[in-house]
């Protein structure tokens, strides 16, 4: 105490120094994410005087330290429901961080202010108000947001260099605000804490007792100095009008301390005002760095906190479908937390799947991308030779074994080869995707979305036809362009057309008869329309029909066909789209025909693009479910790798790159064998993405070596060959120029070849040491024995070390082909390059198509080689690795949506058809359970 009497705490003079402290951490965020700025919103009903003079103070402490301070003004009519909506909007901005709804309301309706307050996202509520930061508190979990007030006291209090610990601290007042907090927080730090209240007997020789004295009990200068010990540390919290002549104002604020008389006893004490009160401002100021600095560090961190599933593998490997039910996969909210995905960015399809808003990638815009892995395979035999299994196993290495922040991007399966005879694609063994059931199913309803949007656009089409087949232009256009309440418009997608005709009037009655007959006429050639109805289902009588044949068509008919759902270029569009505008300009490019001029008739000038992005608006959102080990699967589209470029979408990997985060993976599988899938992954899906992968991991099998060195035929549902079953190393060796082709695929693209031999029961040591000296000999990266089917993750750990060290070896990633090569030269590259073929011949018809899309404009597209998966070669039969032959193309056509020129090798099939004894007869529904049974 000084002569003077106590020395007085100015908390204005703290809170500076505080704004400071904060103002530097600020910087420093900065300096790690330039672009990232804390951002505090206050909330305000109505809007009382007194109020907006404390919300003037908060923002103005706010711009001083560098926090973007918003003021939220809602009018006093607002509904406890809408206001709790708003508050639900800033909960779930990223931008925002602190979030304080100035209290009292000044509203019309009758609000429960504490249903408000606990509106507020615990982690973002800056006022320490919410129920379960009051309840952090009270069991003395400080790691919570701490009550501003009681915070800003305490802090003044260690400030006076007083010792809390082993203190006798006596609070006066017992609000939710003040009192109760402030001696929860004396409380643990070790201060011996009494709280007084209104019903409090021998208050005055209770606070005389206190070392610590905190006063908010809101009595004007109810506290005399002689309740107070000499030398204590007197807090006082209140404020409090009382008139004073003397003032301009005619009133002075005074708090509820007596304050000059109070100064003669205590040892150190706080005015009123500029004591405490900038202190709660300057606490408020803490929390909102604090939380700030806590969201930053998410969106920097490099490590998950992914919590692997435990795996025990069996011995019979059980089937797949029990080997998925027997692990019970962990709440799908709680792996997108793990991953770091925020609330909002997480739509939950019951708790095994989730959709991801592309929110995510403006979020996480400036992190740096991980590693990224293509996983492709030789030419399989009908029996395929594992890319899903190895790629699951893979990444369960990766994830469970490695700690390696990993997603596995996959492609949807169709459900035509789940009800047909190859299963689903959810991996095998104890390498898989579950609940296996919803993956190989609907999912999330992506594909039907897919299946819609196809079929409007070919239902819009054939009526289009329909209807200018059967009306004269002028009746067409006033039809086209109605009249509606005497007035008439042209829709944006309708103006669009006009500006690709070069017609610039926007009034519908400013047109002549020659512009509205150019408008309204498409004069589609039906000879040449090239979009097909989907389904997605294995429906072989739908290869060839004929719409048009009701009477009510007027005769006009048609012959075309049926696709199943994925072969649709719309799935191509989904899978290569890389945001919803881009996707809408893919959609509206699509060109579905021709007409009789020969120009390009496409799905906007057919007015639909934008009822096809409505049908698409989710669809293009991925799918995240989880491995058997509890690692991040992220499931999305799903295009024909034999008639389209056969990967998961552009999204997907991005979004999964951005959350690995730099020295993490994205495994993502393409399509077929490499000479198909990987192909098209590089020259289609890398081109348009921009994207580099780091390297490739080849999967091969002993049983397909076998089969490309003159083995017996492979058949599903027949039993293998003994050739196949026991050790044969001459068969094998002969089987090795398939192995070494797909390895020199790889190398074409600059990328390191990890080849991975995917164990089957019945191979032998030496047949594996037949292949990894071959593959190393060949150039391979590494060579790897994978026994991922049989023991999940920890099979594969070889060949994730493999993998880390191939992409430790930096990227020398490149294109095979520029653009600007003809069409035809682009297909001789691939087909020499890829294939081993010494020349690409055109039919006549193909040559003739190639010269109209040059013409058109789309000569300078990506080729996509629609050829057989069963040979390098355009031909099923021959296997191994031909060389010198020539490659047919017998037809050609455009995707524009997509973005690729489709040339088709030889007849391949858009719509397989159900076998003899299709998996349909296996799969069941058990009433009793609700399981599905028979699958796989």
């Amino acid at each position: 105490m000084s002569s003077n009497g106590a020395n007085v705490i100015i908390g204005r003079a703290v809170a500076r120094t505080i704004h400071g402290e904060l103002g530097n951490e600020v910087l420093s965020m900065k300096k790690l994410l330039p672009n990232f700025t804390p951002g505090l919103r206050i909330v305000q009903v109505g809007g009382r005087e007194d109020s907006n003079v404390y919300i003037r103070m908060k923002i103005k402490a706010a711009e001083e330290i560098g926090i973007e301070a918003v003021h939220v003004k809602l009018p006093r009519t607002i509904t406890q429901v809408e206001l709790i909506d708003k508050i639900n909007d800033l909960n779930d901005d990223p931008r925002v961080h602190g979030i304080i709804v100035q209290m009292p309301l000044d509203c019309e309706r009758n609000i429960d202010s504490h249903r408000i307050t606990d509106a507020v996202s615990p982690e973002k509520d800056v006022d320490g108000l919410h129920t379960i930061n009051e309840g952090r508190l009270a069991i003395g979990d400080l790691g919570g947001f701490l009550p501003c007030t009681p915070w800003g006291c305490i802090e003044l209090i260690r400030r006076t260099g007083v010792e809390i610990a082993g203190a006798t601290a006596v609070v006066l007042g017992r609000s939710k605000i003040v009192g109760t907090p402030a001696a929860e927080m004396l409380k643990w730090a070790h201060a011996t804490v009494t709280v007084c209240h209104s019903k409090t007997r021998n208050i005055e020789e209770i606070t005389r007792t206190a070392d610590i004295l905190v006063v908010g009990i809101g009595v004007p200068e109810m506290v005399k100095a002689s309740w107070i010990k000499p030398g204590a540390v007197v807090i006082d919290c209140g404020i409090n009008v009382k008139p004073d002549p003397t003032k301009p104002s005619g009133t002075r604020l005074v708090g509820d301390v007596d304050y000059w008389e109070a100064k003669k006893v205590a040892g150190h004490i706080t005015p009123v005002p500029f004591g405490v009160g900038p202190m709660t401002v300057a606490m408020l100021m803490k929390n909102t760095v604090r939380s700030a600095a806590k969201a930053l560090d998410r969106q920097l961190r490099t490590q998950w906190t992914l919590e692997p599933l435990p795996l025990t593998p069996l011995r019979p490997v059980p089937s797949d479908i029990v080997i998925a039910r027997g692990q019970k996969p962990k709440d799908i909210a709680v792996l997108a937390k793990e991953i770091g995905l925020e609330p909002r960015e997480v739509s939950l399809y019951g708790n095994k799947k989730a959709k991801i808003s592309l929110s995510v990638l403006e979020r996480l815009a400036d992190k740096e991308a991980g590693n990224y892995v293509v996983v492709a395979g030789i030419t399989p035999t009908p029996l395929g030779e594992g890319k899903s299994t190895s790629l699951m196993g893979l990444v369960q290495a990766l994830g469970a074994h490695k700690q390696r922040n990993v997603i596995a991007a996959l492609r949807q399966p169709s459900q035509g080869p789940t009800f047909g005879i190859k299963g689903g694609a959810a991996g095998g063994g104890y390498a898989q995707v579950i609940p296996m059931e919803e993956f190989n199913l609907h999912l999330t309803g992506d594909i039907h979305a897919v299946s819609a949007a196809n079929n409007l656009l070919a239902a819009q089409l054939d009526t289009r036809i329909f209807h200018e087949c059967t009306q004269k232009d002028k009746a067409l256009y006033e039809r086209l362009v109605p009249r509606v309440k005497g007035q008439r418009k042209f829709s944006p997608i309708q103006l669009r057309r006009l500006q690709r005709l070069g017609i610039e009037k926007t009034d519908p009655d400013a047109l002549t008869e020659q512009e509205y007959g150019a408008f309204a006429r498409l004069d589609i050639d039906p000879e040449t329309i090239m979009w097909e109805r989907v389904v997605d289902i294995n429906d072989r009588y739908l290869r060839a029909i004929t719409v048009g044949q009701s009477p009510t068509e007027k005769g006009i008919t048609r012959e075309t066909r049926f696709s199943i759902a994925v072969a649709s270029e719309i799935m191509a569009v989904l899978a290569l789209s890389r945001c919803l505008k881009d996707m809408k300009q893919r959609l509206a490019d699509m060109v579905v025909a021709f007409d009789r001029a020969g120009k390009p008739v496409t799905a906007d000038d057919l007015g639909v693009t934008g009822a096809l992005a409505v049908l698409l608006k989710e669809a293009l959102e991925p799918n995240l479910m989880q491995s058997l080990e509890g690692t991040p699967v992220l499931v999305h589209a799903g295009p024909f790798a034999n008639i389209a470029h056969g990967c998961n979408s552009i999204i997907a990997d991005e979004i999964g790159l951005k959350l690995v985060g730099k020295g993490g993976f994205v495994c993502t599988e393409a399509g077929f064998g490499s000479d198909i899938g990987m192909e098209k992954f590089c020259n289609i899906k890398c081109r348009t993405s921009g994207r580099k992968p780091n390297a490739m991991v080849l999967v091969t099998t002993v049983r397909a070596i076998k089969m490309h060195g003159g083995g017996a035929a492979v058949t599903p549902g027949a039993p293998l060959n003994k050739q196949y079953t026991e050790e044969n190393l001459e068969l094998l060796e002969k089987g090795l120029p398939n192995l070494l082709q797909h390895i020199a695929n790889g190398q074409a693209f600059g990328m390191p070849v990890v080849v991975c031999i995917n164990v089957h029961v019945t191979d032998t040591p030496a047949e594996h040491e037949l292949l990894k000296k071959a593959s190393l000999k060949a150039g391979a990266f590494a060579a790897v024995v994978s026994t991922h089917w049989s023991d999940g993750g920890a099979g594969a750990v070889e060949l994730a070390d493999a993998v880390i060290k191939a992409c430790d070896k930096g990227n020398n990633f490149k294109l095979l082909y520029d653009l600007e090569l003809p069409l035809l030269d682009k297909m001789t590259k691939i087909a020499t390059t890829m294939y081993g073929a010494g020349q690409v011949v055109l039919s006549a018809s193909a040559q003739e198509k190639v010269k109209r899309l040059t013409e058109a404009g789309f000569g300078n597209l990506p080729v996509c080689m629609s050829k057989t998966s069963g040979s390098l070669s355009g031909d099923a039969k021959i296997k191994g690795a031909p060389k010198g032959f020539t490659l047919d193309v017998e037809d050609v056509y455009v995707s524009a949506g997509a973005g690729f020129v489709v040339a088709m090798c030889g007849e391949i099939t858009k719509m397989p058809g159900l076998s003899t004894r299709p998996a349909i007869y296996d799969i069941d529904l058990n009433t009793e359970t609700g399981q599905i049974e028979g699958l796989f």
